[in-house]
């Protein structure tokens, strides 16, 4: 089939998720036909390498036969069956044991669902009820980060701080709150990344005071925001933070949907920043997205309080531990840890990639380039001293995108943020390829910049 065609049925059948529907009706889909290791294929013959890992998911890369075997065998034997009415099923018990021997000490038990979104969803209700079991019912607020993502369903949207979402999707369930995201470079250049990162936990505790530290009940956060821009905290940040929240008795969430698995080079990034979190949102490299799963560990004090005290918890869907989703979640953590690519990351292609990574800040439109673990993001600036943004009219970070399409390689655009997330199985080599692919991207997209900028050295700047 010609793409054309592919793209007239999508165009007259199928709305995609975050998408300007008129915009890419007149533009088109990009037909995405087949994959292997890190690399896309497209229904026009191109080989791109996918720095993105699907949408974060990917860990184990394309074409793993195992995954695929592990959902043909249980799939004949149990395709469906459902875990409510003190029912259970092998693959849903196998993998419970299995999160639970990976997690922290303290987390030993989990409660699952199809995806993210719909983990904290769960959270959002599981927070609630426990505050109420403990008698304190008037703990009902849960204090989210500005520009956090916690997935798109109404909980998750206002558990997320992104204001279009909010716009779009209100009105937003009551008594959530958001404080400041410890986003240095955006946001936070008149002070020192420390100071910028205890300011950013101050604004926390100032929330807390404001709403009456009674009425809290947990803080929501990924341990480095995904969606939100590839953003690492400095390193005062968590430890300023860990110390409010227990000051004050507050549940903390850590949202590990992006980097759970191994993105950072543990299993989970609670462990890199020495996290002890009441409750684990996980989802996409549970499976490496080979089928969808997610769910929430839990952390003892919470799951001891609901199992003992709770009698029954109306909550659930209708896959929670579907047993294909199961099998394959579980083979893939079983590759994942024989493979050693946790380790792998961490010791090897996580440090060769930042390396790597770093080399981009030389570039005359790049005012930071940054990463950790198998994350990475830059910063496209019109002048690299200054910090200044090109104008919003011009889309830098779109057109970057697009140009990295057109180079062969997948990297998104959050305004003029450009992120990378690749599998984590990708090799030094594909690194290296990963790397000059940016750079190509990045040269095409100052040239076309420097026919629109404003000022002549601006232009010299970029074009030098």
């Amino acid at each position: 089939m010609q793409t054309s065609q592919y793209q007239a049925r999508d165009r007259a059948h199928h709305l995609h998720p975050f998408t300007d529907f008129k915009a890419l009706g007149e533009e088109g889909s990009r037909v995405v036909t087949h994959a292997e290791g890190v690399y896309i294929h497209d229904s026009e013959g191109h080989r791109i390498l996918d720095g993105m890992a699907g949408l974060w998911c990917v860990n184990l890369g394309y074409g793993r036969r195992e995954l695929v075997e592990a959902a043909t065998s249980q799939l004949e034997q149990l395709p469906y069956y459902n875990t409510f009415f003190k029912t259970t099923h092998p693959p849903a018990l196998g993998l419970a044991e299995k999160l639970c021997s990976l997690a922290p000490a303290h987390m030993n038990h989990v409660f699952f669902t199809g995806s993210g979104s719909e983990a904290n969803d769960t959270v959002l209700r599981m927070v609630r009820r426990y505050w109420a079991l403990k008698g304190r019912p008037g703990k009902r607020w849960i204090i989210g980060r500005e520009n956090g993502y916690h997935g798109s369903t109404v909980a998750g949207m206002s558990l997320g701080g992104m204001a279009p979402m909010h716009e779009q999707g209100g009105p937003c369930v009551p008594e959530i709150a958001h404080v400041a995201q410890p986003y240095w470079f955006g946001e936070g250049r008149d002070l020192s990344p420390e100071a910028f990162g205890r300011h950013c936990a101050e604004a926390l505790e100032d929330k807390i005071l404001e709403l009456g530290e009674e009425n809290v009940a947990a803080f929501i956060a990924e341990p480095v925001q995904g969606a939100g821009g590839a953003i690492m905290p400095p390193d005062s940040y968590w430890p300023a933070v860990k110390a409010v929240l227990a000051k004050y008795d507050i549940l903390l969430v850590a949202d590990e949907v992006i980097c759970g698995f191994g993105r950072l080079g543990e299993w989970f990034g609670s462990q890199h920043f020495g996290l002890e979190p009441d409750l684990m949102p996980i989802a996409k490299g549970l499976s490496s997205g080979y089928l969808p799963i997610g769910g929430v560990l839990v952390g003892d004090r919470v799951a001891d309080t609901l199992i003992d005290e709770g009698g029954e918890f109306f909550h659930g869907f209708t896959y929670s531990g579907h047993p294909a989703c199961a099998a394959v979640a579980l083979r893939n953590l079983e590759l994942l840890e024989a493979e050693g690519v946790v380790e792998r990351v961490r010791d090897d292609v996580g440090p060769y990639l930042a390396r790597r990574w770093a080399t981009l800040a030389e570039h005359p439109i790049v005012g930071e380039a940054r990463s950790l673990g198998l994350m990475g993001a830059l910063e496209l600036v019109a002048d690299k001293v200054a910090g200044t943004r090109f104008d919003k009219s011009l889309a830098a970070g779109n057109l970057c995108r697009d140009l990295c399409f057109e180079a062969g390689l997948v990297m998104r655009s959050v305004g003029d943020t450009m992120i990378i997330s690749p599998p984590l199985v990708i090799t030094r080599d594909e690194i290296d390829e990963l790397v000059r692919l940016a750079r190509q991207a990045l040269d095409e997209t100052a040239r076309r910049l420097a026919e629109h900028v404003v000022t002549d050295a601006q232009r010299e700047e970029i074009r030098a």
